[in-house]
């Protein structure tokens, strides 16, 4: 008897072996595939269990939380949400996050392990501390003044500080509202099958993810080349330009918008937007070296975070001399998000060091205490100092008396570079507005603010299409806006 009462204490600890391993296998090695299991409704419900923590612009939050009542119990809510949305983002309970709310995720949402001293405590809990909040670079007046500026017209403004990247304003327009998003049901899917369905493209970030042919405002890179080269030694020295200019290698005539280009200088070429002069001076200057002052001011680069991805702004890398000329002037397959061209405007201003910009100046808990702060990052120097100097003086020139008066500002010192790009099959699309600029108030240092604004609005007259007419006054009231700040 005491024989199968033996075996049978054997058997039942062989069981209990047996359910201790699947339960190590479980909660252990399979856990991660049931967490990650679509049936698994935990991970979600506990997402949305708590208020989500909030994005701050000058320390307020634009964002907030409402509690539903429902299953996932807390949605997001937004403050003037079509004014920051190509800032925030939406956190939507059935699509997901983008732009900061996707790459402050986990601030937000309560899960960054930095948001506690203790991270350990709150696995071993099953717990998680409050979301904390990401406090952004954005100044409201500024951002306030690049979105009335466009009012509603597609296109967009980009803002930075020169001296350190900071992003002050971020405007894609037409624009929506992010809270249309948050929830679930038949309602969220319907305003996500209509935005996505809207021609004018609400949705599309176009100030960080659009690339656009730059135009004229390109022709501050071609100087800037031309001038590191020593291509241009002296830029009023006249540069042996025929009007129109014969594409090299081609019979083709590239002529200019207005008159007196004919043997122009490079600083008249800068100041009236000459496209033979400068289409001449990048074929001169060369591929390589072309494709190297273009790489320095941040283009080709596939890795620019702010924290969100930025489209990928081009400069071809292999072409003939003829495309290389119109690439040298912002056509051909040249292109660039706003934020690009702003960047190229920065490191003039900033005497030709140009800084990684960046949208998050810090995240904190959500008492306020620091989680992370946003560094400062040096993408080296754009262009000599000597060189950045003189382009400063070039476009001051075009603002004070040549094609982008409409930006000047009393009593500020004021650089800009207007552009008109063509696109569509034989140019036959409505020109694209550009206006690069930077603007210090007068005895200042350094400027304060460099911005980029395009305009692609396809109800505008195409004669009066311009950089000066459409972009620049925009590019001056947001300007204005950053110089009160």
């Amino acid at each position: 008897m005491i024989r199968y009462i033996r075996w049978c204490a054997y058997f039942c600890a062989a069981l209990l072996v047996a359910l201790l391993v699947n339960v190590a296998r479980v909660q252990v090695w399979e856990s991660a595939s049931y967490g990650a299991n679509p049936a698994n409704k935990r991970p979600v419900i506990e997402r949305y269990a708590e208020p989500r923590g909030d994005i701050l612009v000058d320390g307020r939050p634009v964002t907030g939380s409402r509690d539903s009542r429902q299953l996932l119990r807390y949605e997001r809510t937004y403050r003037n949400g079509p004014l920051y949305a190509p800032v925030t983002g939406f956190s939507s309970q059935t699509y997901g996050t983008s732009f900061v709310e996707r790459a402050e995720d986990g601030i937000l949402a309560g899960t960054d392990p930095g948001l506690s001293a203790f991270p350990l405590w709150y696995e071993l809990s099953r717990g998680r501390p409050a979301g904390g909040n990401a406090v952004t670079t954005v100044r409201a007046a500024v951002q306030l003044a690049a979105y009335k500026g466009l009012a509603g017209k597609s296109g967009a403004v980009a803002a930075v500080e020169p001296a350190t990247g900071r992003i002050l304003a971020l405007v894609s327009s037409p624009s929506y509202d992010p809270a249309l998003l948050s929830g679930t049901g038949t309602r969220v899917k319907a305003a996500w099958a209509r935005l996505n369905a809207d021609p004018t493209k609400p949705m599309l970030n176009r100030a960080l993810r659009e690339t656009y042919p730059p135009g004229s405002t390109f022709k501050i890179v071609t100087a800037a080349a031309a001038l590191d080269a020593g291509v241009v030694t002296d830029v009023d020295a006249p540069t042996e330009t025929p009007d129109p200019y014969p594409l090299p290698g081609t019979s083709t005539l590239l002529p200019n918008a207005g008159t007196g280009c004919q043997d122009a200088s490079m600083a008249d070429a800068v100041q009236w937007s000459c496209n033979t002069v400068m289409a001449k001076i990048g074929v001169q200057v060369g591929l390589r070296g072309m494709v190297e002052a273009a790489g320095r001011f941040g283009f080709n680069d596939d890795g620019l975070r702010v924290p969100s991805w930025v489209s990928r702004s081009n400069f071809d890398t292999d072409m003939s001399q003829d495309q290389l000329a119109l690439s040298s002037i912002g056509q051909f397959n040249t292109k660039a998000t706003p934020l690009q061209m702003a960047m190229v405007a920065a490191a003039v201003a900033n005497g030709g060091e140009l800084y990684s910009p960046y949208l998050v100046e810090r995240t904190t808990q959500d008492d306020g205490d620091q989680v992370r702060r946003g560094s400062l990052r040096s993408m080296g120097r754009a262009m000599n100092p000597a060189t950045a100097l003189r382009l400063q003086q070039l476009m001051v020139k075009v603002v004070e008396n040549g094609t982008g008066r409409n930006a000047a500002i009393p009593g500020a010192v004021v650089g800009g570079k207007t552009g008109t790009a063509q696109h569509g099959v034989g140019n036959a699309g409505t020109p694209y507005a550009w206006f690069i600029s930077w603007a210090k108030t007068e005895g200042a240092p350094l400027p304060a603010v460099a911005v980029a604004v395009v305009v692609e609005d396809a109800s505008a007259d195409r004669g009066e299409v311009s950089g000066n007419l459409a972009a620049a006054p925009i590019a001056r009231s947001v300007m204005e806006a950053a110089l009160k700040h």
